[in-house]
């Protein structure tokens, strides 16, 4: 089934998108599980034929043309993307002799100042381990110089977006439930699809949801999820309500303008305390 049409992917060559072994229950696997969800209806939708809990065995490339084996048999693809991340290319540093710990998959370990265990060493980027993101490596680059030249800053990240340039866009920046339980954190959260997002109706693409994770004591804002059109724009109003340790009413509260995606973080912060579907088009 080939579809040139589809958006996620554009050439149209490859109809049968990657593998979920049982360790990766769901695609994103890291992420809150309704985001997975949310991509692979999407990828069905566009025709894009996902196959779950399938592992390739063998790659070949015969004829121009790439042939995976599985155990349902065989795949053929104009065209393969093996899309499995980045290593630490740490191994050549010799790291061990100057005793500079690295974690089980390579990457060095460092502290909020970007100092590793060796008082005098310092690292940031890719071969740490933060997330691999080019702001993050950025934001560490200018720690790490002013604190090996006698300053004191530090990189705090609780407040980190993370976007996915699929098609709805992933964003997320916080906890989700999971991280925030296994931090001892009860947590309240509410999820809202897009059919009660105005701008979402008037673009004809419903296809997603907002979630938001709260501090179950304190009614603090501790997390987003998003999964929406152009869903890297809305993250950055997350990370700083988070960033103001901003309550979910307090977001609630706020005045939001109308007829726009963002709006879709209000409206879900408002279904903590009322059924979004009765009210108008722009209740406060």
């Amino acid at each position: 089934l080939k579809n040139p049409k589809t958006r996620n992917f554009q050439t149209g060559s490859v109809s049968v998108v990657g593998e979920i072994t049982e360790r990766m229950l769901h695609y994103l696997f890291r992420e809150d599980p309704a985001i997975g969800e949310a991509i692979t209806a999407a990828f069905r939708l566009e025709g894009v034929e996902v196959l779950e809990h399938t592992q390739a065995s063998q790659v070949g490339h015969v004829n121009g043309e790439f042939i995976l084996t599985t155990g349902q048999g065989e795949l053929r693809a104009d065209k393969l993307l093996v899309a499995t991340g980045r290593s630490h290319n740490t191994s050549r540093l010799s790291l061990q002799a100057a005793g500079v710990a690295v974690n089980a998959q390579g990457a060095i370990v460092v502290d909020k100042a970007m100092r590793s265990n060796s008082p005098h060493i310092y690292a940031a980027g890719d071969c740490t381990d933060q997330p691999q993101f080019v702001y993050v490596a950025a934001a560490a680059g200018t720690r790490a110089a002013v604190n090996m030249t006698g300053g004191d800053a530090t990189l705090d990240l609780t407040a980190m977006p993370a976007v996915v340039f699929t098609d709805p866009q992933v964003a997320t920046v916080g906890l989700s439930e999971a991280e925030a339980q296994l931090k001892g954190i009860e947590t309240d959260s509410r999820t809202l699809s897009l059919d009660n997002v105005p701008r979402a109706l008037a673009n004809f693409d419903t296809r997603g949801f907002i979630k938001l994770v709260v501090d179950a004591g304190s009614g603090r804002l501790i997390g987003v999820q998003a999964v929406t059109p152009e869903a890297g724009e809305l993250i950055q109003t997350a990370v700083m309500a988070i960033r103001a340790q901003m309550t979910v009413q307090e977001l609630a509260n706020t005045l939001f303008p109308y007829l726009t995606m963002v709006e879709g973080l209000k409206l879900c912060a408002q279904t903590f305390t009322k059924d979004v579907t009765q009210l108008s088009c722009c209740a406060g």
